[in-house]
């Protein structure tokens, strides 16, 4: 298993100097190279962003790079728990990759902040695991009702052949009978798949008034190029793992008009002045941007700043409960993640709850669309 060096971001502030500090270690798995590798550098790049300190201890972030494998992923979750002793996980960009850390996350007792969303998980699962991106349903509901308020009745599927494809697709055809149309057709296709021809000509023959894509990052190029090469008309809609720069330049021109749902700090600068996450979007945008240049804007970044953030606001409860490095302080970081109240994000505001380990409403999303070779807000 190949694995990128480890990136430590640690505060620069010494042990001597803070007295009695213990460092709390992170363990984050990423797929920087492989199919996911667009969603998986951002995720990244953001650590560089991150506050130095949680709770007000130094910490230290070991990112390791799955090559978007799940199990590669398990492999990564396993190393961090056994070797490193770390006091949680953070991870995948890929659902599946995601979800195979949650079963190492249950059974080495270590909270897990999924960077992508879940499918349902046991009992055992969901005790460890809090979700920073918005509900694949929450998100979709907005795609939902915008096909009710087109009056679309028909509508093509197609998406990946793995957990990410299957989420989207349960999300829409759950959609479909309250909002008025079926789904007509439920194609896939492979992350790593150049070509995707006669997935398309099978949904372009049954002749949908618009069709959702169940990819994400550039992979999510494959099919709306391919509808655009056929001369397909009607509205495509894509999906929050769609909406960063690498999809447009990998369609190009094709990318004109497709419509998807994301995070607010996609389009910050458009929010109106009373939304709540307006001033953290704007302030993280500015940063990210600063650094990695203008337009590379993306909401993987914010889901990981974001899981900071939440691990800030638990890490202060734990720590007066246990130190870092032991198994009472993964318990307590754990319960303490479980009662974060009102913490506004990049994304939404997170309101968590024993039984919703994601806590954000509809003011997490908005839906934007390509229009001149940017995304922005739909209005």
């Amino acid at each position: 298993m190949k694995t990128t060096p480890l990136m430590v971001l640690a505060c620069s502030l010494t042990l001597t100097s803070l007295g009695a500090a213990a460092e709390i270690t992170i363990g984050v798995s990423l797929g920087t190279t492989g199919p996911g590798a667009s969603l998986g550098i951002p995720y990244k790049n953001a650590y560089q962003l991150v506050p130095k300190t949680l709770g007000g201890e130094p910490v230290k972030y070991i990112v390791l790079d799955d090559e978007s494998k799940p199990d590669n992923a398990a492999k990564n979750a396993r190393k961090f728990v056994s070797e490193d002793k770390v006091d949680a996980l953070m991870g995948s960009n890929g659902v599946p990759s995601a979800a195979a850390m949650t079963q190492v996350a249950a059974e080495s007792l270590t909270p897990l902040i999924s960077l992508t969303p879940m499918p349902p998980l046991s009992p055992e699962r969901h005790h460890w695991t809090f979700v920073i991106p918005q509900p694949t349903g929450l998100m979709m509901s907005a795609v939902a009702q915008h096909i009710k308020a087109k009056g679309y009745k028909t509508i093509g599927y197609i998406g990946f052949s793995d957990t990410w494809g299957d989420l989207v697709h349960n999300a829409i055809t759950g959609l479909a009978p309250a909002h008025g149309f079926s789904v007509v057709t439920n194609e896939r296709y492979g992350r790593a798949d150049t070509s995707v021809a006669g997935q398309v000509l099978k949904i372009v023959g049954e002749r949908p008034d618009a069709v959702v894509v169940g990819g994400s990052g550039s992979p999510a190029a494959t099919p709306q190029i391919a509808f655009a090469e056929r001369g397909y008309k009607g509205q495509i809609y894509h999906n929050p793992g769609t909406v960063n720069l690498p999809f447009i330049q990998t369609a190009k021109k094709a990318a004109e008009g497709a419509i998807a749902p994301t995070g607010p700090l996609i389009v910050a600068e458009d929010l109106p002045d009373d939304s709540p996450t307006k001033a953290v979007s704007l302030d993280f945008v500015k940063r990210y941007e600063a650094m990695f240049g203008a337009g590379t804007r993306n909401a993987f970044a914010g889901y990981t700043y974001d899981g900071v953030l939440m691990l800030d606001a638990a890490a202060g409860v734990a720590l007066k409960k246990a130190k870092p490095g032991t198994p009472e302080f993964r318990a307590a970081l754990r319960d303490a993640l479980e009662n974060v109240k009102n913490l506004v994000g990049t994304h939404g505001v997170y309101d968590v709850t024993p039984a919703n380990h994601n806590g954000q409403d509809e003011r997490s999303r908005v839906l934007v669309h390509v229009r001149e070779g940017q995304w922005r807000l739909l209005k």
